[in-house]
């Protein structure tokens, strides 16, 4: 299965890109945020005076949990993950996004890269990640295993 693709029940890209695409085995994560289908953010509260709190660990959280989705949507999962980019608007920031990505992926998971940028397509994203999974190939069950020995046939 290659090709790419546009989730419905995820936030639409902020421009002409897809939320994934796939080549083979091989399955790329268009950069990922905590935005939600309705443009709102996981992990910023605004309050009455307009002072925002802005949350890593948060944030953070819900880009992997997309990540995810987004991979569930082509048959891969977290799991898959063998490389991700990620980067930050504040390297001060680092500890709290460490701490939420321990809780994915430890040193049997993805290579990394972390970088810090200047700024991310909004004022209230702290952090994108960008993933390569590889889907491996799983045992076929034993329906499958009859329908290709049927189609060698």
């Amino acid at each position: 299965m290659s090709g790419a693709k546009l989730l419905e029940g995820m936030a639409k890209p902020r421009g002409r890109f897809p939320h994934v695409k796939t080549a083979g085995d091989l399955i790329y994560v268009s950069g990922t945020s905590s935005r939600r289908p309705d443009n709102s953010f996981v992990g910023v509260e605004v309050d009455d005076l307009g002072t925002t709190n802005l949350d890593i660990r948060a944030q953070t959280r819900a880009v992997i949990e997309n990540i995810g989705s987004i991979l569930q949507s082509v048959g891969a999962s977290l799991d898959d993950v063998v490389q991700v980019t990620t980067f930050l608007v504040n390297m001060n920031d680092f500890g709290g996004y460490n701490e939420i990505y321990g809780q994915y992926f430890d040193e049997d998971g993805p290579a990394r890269t972390t970088v810090a940028v200047h700024q991310l397509p909004h004022p209230h994203l702290l952090i994108e990640i960008q993933a390569i999974a590889h889907r491996r190939q799983r045992p076929l069950t034993p329906t499958q295993q009859q329908e290709e020995t049927g189609a060698r046939k």
